[in-house]
């Protein structure tokens, strides 16, 4: 019974992402964006997050292509749903970490919320990821606190000037937010890139996977929006080593 209310519930997203296609294509949603070079480090003293690849990563920092991007596309003095959708290589394949502003607390963090500055926002997976310690929910907000502007070409230039660093977390869903990372990002690319389309689903996180009910609910729609693209431009920066960062010169939780 609950797959099956998850697929009703899937089909029924479907049929509204259709009729958004009918007038914007060929991003539906989140149809600007930004694309950003960067890093992902891992924190020395880390919790254990669940997750084979955050638990075990490799020693050096981690090149990442990232996608910064307002949801619905609203005037920057409105507020929107940010998205953030991350890309590295793991062992000559591509992963992709997909996350958009939500609450912080519970239930909030499992449902979307608009915000007017990405630098405001806390952005979370929404549906936890599948471990082998139980289910596990990633986050991501700006730290130290910073104020970045809501106009895309804006915070392009912005991050330009001064690269912007994101704190990464893991909780349970029910569970207090732990610091396992950073996203540091930098080096904007002159446009948004049409090609890069991220999919969780086909470039999964290393000892991670997504639960049953989760796909049923979003696939429809997502491969709908995707339509026959299958992979993404790619653009791989090289690999640099890193000082790890020290959980006692952070804060401990979100």
């Amino acid at each position: 019974m609950p797959t099956t209310v998850f697929r009703l519930g899937g089909r029924a997203l479907r049929a509204v992402m259709a009729v958004v296609l009918l007038l914007r294509r060929p991003r539906p949603i989140h149809a600007h964006g930004v694309v950003f070079e960067g890093d992902l480090v891992l924190l020395e003293g880390r919790r254990a997050s669940g997750i084979r690849w955050f638990d075990a990563p490799p020693a050096a920092a981690v090149p990442v292509v990232v996608r910064v991007s307002r949801s619905v596309g609203l005037p920057p003095w409105l507020p929107d749903v940010w998205g953030l959708g991350v890309r590295w290589t793991h062992d000559g394949r591509d992963v992709d970490l997909e996350l958009a502003s939500t609450g912080v607390g519970v239930p909030g963090r499992h449902f979307l919320l608009p915000r007017r500055s990405p630098s405001r926002a806390t952005m979370s997976s929404i549906f936890p990821y599948r471990s082998p310690q139980g289910p596990v929910l990633l986050a991501a907000r700006t730290m130290p606190p910073r104020s970045l502007p809501a106009d895309l070409d804006a915070l392009r230039e912005a991050v330009a000037r001064h690269p912007w660093v994101l704190r990464l977390y893991c909780a349970s869903p029910r569970g207090k937010w732990h610091p396992i990372g950073e996203l540091r990002l930098r080096d904007p690319r002159a446009g948004d890139d049409p090609d890069l389309r991220f999919d969780i689903d086909r470039n999964p996180l290393p000892g991670a996977d997504s639960y049953g009910w989760a796909r049923a609910l979003r696939r429809p729609s997502y491969r709908l929006a995707q339509g026959t693209a299958v992979g993404a431009g790619q653009t791989r920066a090289s690999s640099t080593s890193s000082t790890p960062l020290s959980i006692a010169e952070n804060d401990s939780t979100l």
